[in-house]
């Protein structure tokens, strides 16, 4: 590692041709790792001499060692543009920013009490509604925001707080103080970001990271997991996280936070309120929900007294909240403390409440609803951004809603005078930003970029703790308003870093006794989702078995109506497969269907069976388009067959065997047991071509089996009593009915006081039936019976536990 110039105030310049050579802030702009004399701080100064040491090609392999874990990880943001949502992958940039903790503990100060503060307004908002009364709020301002909910006016919360988890945007100005840009108290999204951030950045840079003594994240979330359980009612009640879906641009995170503090993830449609109470629709029936981190908006929560046009929210959800019954973090209402226009009675009501100034300012607003601050913002235009009162988003982030005054002409600033005369009530005046930089590598170049901060406060039984970072939000050029991430922005890592040594912290128990979970907790939408992965996985395998078949045979005679192909086709035809290229778009659609299901259930699935499961679709669609019938498709189908075994070879040896297994389990059997059900119907019936058992056997993958265990040629009796009446035969009818018993048996409820459940009943019955047949009792008739029984089994299942 090269070492820095001894002088304590070593410059960019000085320290040598490197990545750092001529790097200087932007006029009258503050940055983050050099000072206003232009000295480097002293907080970046062993980060920046490492860099500036690493050859071009290191470099590159650190940042691609961090994209990769990223990439690997599935990590993604949804972008809305003109024509819907898309999966972007995670922006980063790999510069992380390096703050001193003296400085950050006083940023932390500010922040708490930035937290109380919020707390002490929404509880009067909510209660006594001093502040309006006393001036210090407009009414019109609350009164008027679609962020008042006024079902929820004298419902003191559960848990006695309004604020549990909040976030800020903070920046720093030309004067090299800290400003609140943005409170975050509907939703807050991000941590898990932050988290994911932390560690694709210590993968890029591991020793740096271990000896720039960085403060960790890991106990920022211990604390917050150990108050949200202590916040349940009841020693079986569950605590999740409440997401709109998978639609949502922060659905990763949703699951990931869900992932790594072990509580559930649940979509409105899991929940029901029984006699006043939140439960959960299980596989082993209800159970009670007594907290639930609250991740889409408060208005969608309960369509029965809020939104009405709400498909995500639980019908009488604010009666139970009325009744006590559920904590929400945060509480239905506090979106209305994220009003922009709340920034300019922020300094008054903090003297008013807490009987002192804020110790971290807010950016300077002013409400156009009033004559004189209206007239201060028309008269100060060059220097103001004008923007939606009731806006709950920085101007940055508010998708070109705000106008900036010092970009107007003339004759447009007329009209702005006249609109805000007119609709002053739904404006703000915001004093424009000019945000500090930070250092982002662009072209082998450290080159300034402007930044804001994403900072979290979690409410603990100690009171609140701020996260030891976050995440920076770094712009792609020199304009402040394109650092959103949806404007093509970037994120980086936020590293505190301490004078002292800082020790390891993990969310590992450390205990001798390690508590598990208690059983019964899959969410009926998940075990659905699980269902249905397995069947259409196992769907589309089948499928590909069958066409490589026929494009190797195909390939042979270049005759699509031969008397076995033409048979094949037909039989294809009647599972809605269209032999009209080289990859039909129904087997694409299955993948395409199984990624969709595993999409709703991140939070149980793996991320390497996310990475396998994409690769496949991905591949499929190229196949789609660029593979022709015959060698070529043969040799697509065999890759794609691979991919395939790969991802379910990942979820059988690394999923855990429990509830969500199983029924991930029972629905592949099932899908077998339907697929060769099916098959061996058409392919031993009466009117099968020449070469039809042999078909056959290739495509249950069991030619060279045969050979070993008869030693007679192929015929309708050894083919049926192979791929139909073999127990040992993982290819087998028998061999799936044997196993969905098996799992049947192991479900909730499958017993009760000793009795079979009627599912139970009746799996045992099929096994039964079909394990005292003889292969010349399989004729077309029982096939069809079985294939008539299997879809009833599915349907009874769903019936049971999946509705």
């Amino acid at each position: 590692m090269t070492s820095l110039p001894a002088a304590a105030d070593a410059t960019a310049d000085e320290i040598g041709a490197g990545r750092t050579a001529g790097y200087h802030p932007l006029p009258g702009v503050a940055d983050e790792m050099v000072d206003p004399s232009g000295n480097i701080r002293p907080v970046w100064r062993s980060f920046v001499s490492a860099i500036d040491a690493m050859p071009d090609h290191e470099l590159h392999e650190r940042f691609a060692r961090a994209d990769r874990y990223l990439r690997d990880a599935g990590v993604f943001y949804r972008a809305y543009g003109a024509t819907g949502g898309s999966d972007r992958a995670w922006p980063f940039s790999h510069i992380p920013v390096l703050i001193d903790e003296k400085e950050w503990q006083s940023i932390a100060e500010g922040l708490v009490q930035r937290a109380d503060l919020l707390e002490a307004i929404a509880a009067d908002i909510y209660g006594e509604n001093r502040l309006v009364q006393e001036g210090f709020l407009p009414p019109a301002l609350i009164a008027g925001n679609a962020e008042f909910l006024r079902p929820l006016v004298g419902v003191r919360p559960a848990s006695g707080h309004f604020l549990h988890f909040c976030s800020f945007e903070i920046g720093r100005g030309p004067d090299g103080n800290w400003w609140v840009l943005a409170d975050r108290t509907q939703a807050p999204s991000g941590a898990g970001f932050a988290l994911e951030n932390r560690v694709a950045a210590s993968r890029a840079f591991a020793e740096l990271y271990g000896e720039t003594r960085v403060h960790r994240l890991a106990s920022f979330f211990g604390a917050f997991r150990e108050t949200l359980m202590e916040q349940r009612q009841g020693s079986e009640d569950r605590v999740a996280v409440l997401t709109p879906g998978p639609a949502n641009e922060t659905y990763f995170e949703h699951a990931f936070i869900a992932r790594y503090l072990g509580i559930m993830l649940l979509e409105g449609e899991d929940l029901a309120i029984v006699d006043g109470r939140v439960m959960v629709r299980t596989v082993a029936g209800l159970k009670p929900v007594s907290v639930l981190w609250r991740r889409l908006d408060a208005a969608y929560a309960d369509p029965l007294e809020l939104d009405q046009d709400s498909r995500i929210g639980t019908p009488g959800m604010v009666q139970a909240v009325r009744n006590g019954a559920v904590s929400f973090v945060n509480a239905l209402g506090s979106g209305i403390l994220e009003t922009r226009a709340l920034l300019a009675f922020i300094p008054g009501i903090c003297r008013r409440l807490l009987g002192e100034d804020l110790a971290l300012p807010s950016i300077a607003t002013w409400w156009c609803g009033q004559t004189t601050e209206r007239a201060h913002v028309a008269a100060n235009i060059d220097r103001m951004v004008i923007g939606p009162a009731y806006s709950r988003l920085p101007f940055f982030d508010d998708n070109g809603q705000s106008v900036l005054g010092s970009t107007l002409r003339n004759s447009a600033r007329h009209s702005i005078t006249e609109w805000l005369s007119s609709d002053g009530a739904r404006l703000v005046g915001q004093e424009a930003v000019t945000l500090s930089t930070t250092p982002a590598m662009v072209e082998g170049k450290l080159t300034p970029r402007p930044m804001s901060l994403r900072v979290y406060a979690a409410r603990t039984r100690d009171g609140w703790q701020i996260m030891p970072g976050g995440f920076a939000r770094i712009g792609n050029g020199s304009d402040a308003a394109a650092i959103a991430m949806q404007s093509g922005g970037g994120a980086a890592d936020v590293w505190i870093v301490s004078a002292n040594p800082v020790a390891p912290t993990t969310l590992l128990p450390t205990d001798a006794e390690v508590p598990r979970n208690m059983p019964g907790s899959l969410p009926s939408r998940a075990a659905d989702n699980l269902y249905w992965l397995g069947r259409y996985i196992e769907r589309a395998e089948g499928a590909l078995r069958i066409l490589r078949a026929w494009h190797a045979r195909f390939a042979e005679s270049a005759d699509p109506d031969q008397p076995l192909l033409a048979y094949v086709t037909r039989y294809l035809a009647t599972l809605d497969i269209a032999m009209d290229r080289g990859v039909p778009e129904s087997l694409v659609a299955n993948v395409d269907s199984a990624v969709y299901s595993a999409s709703n259930i991140r939070d149980r699935f793996s991320p390497d069976g996310w990475l396998a499961l994409n690769d496949l679709a991905k591949t499929a669609r190229r196949f789609r388009e660029t593979v022709r019938p015959g060698d070529d498709a043969t040799h697509a189908m065999t890759i794609l067959l691979r991919k395939l075994a790969g991802f379910a070879g990942l979820v059988h040896e690394n999923m855990y065997r429990f509830t969500g297994w199983r029924f991930l389990a029972i629905g592949r059997y099932l899908e077998r047991g339907l697929h060769m059900t099916r098959l061996l119907g058409h392919m031993t019936g009466d009117g099968a071509p020449d070469g039809a058992f042999d078909m056959a056997l290739e495509i249950g993958d069991n030619v060279m089996t045969h050979r070993r265990r008869y030693n007679v040629s192929t015929t309708r009796l050894t083919v049926t009593d192979l791929l139909a009446l073999d127990p040992l035969n993982p290819r087998s009818i028998l061999f799936q009915l044997n196993e969905i018993r098996t799992e049947v048996e192991q479900l909730p409820g499958a017993r009760v006081n000793g009795q079979m459940s009627p599912l139970l009943r009746e799996a045992t019955r099929l096994q039964s039936s079909l394990s005292v047949m003889t292969a010349d009792m399989m004729d077309s008739s029982v096939y069809r019976d079985f294939e008539r029984d299997l879809e009833r089994l599915s349907d009874m299942l769903a019936r049971t536990y999946l509705g």
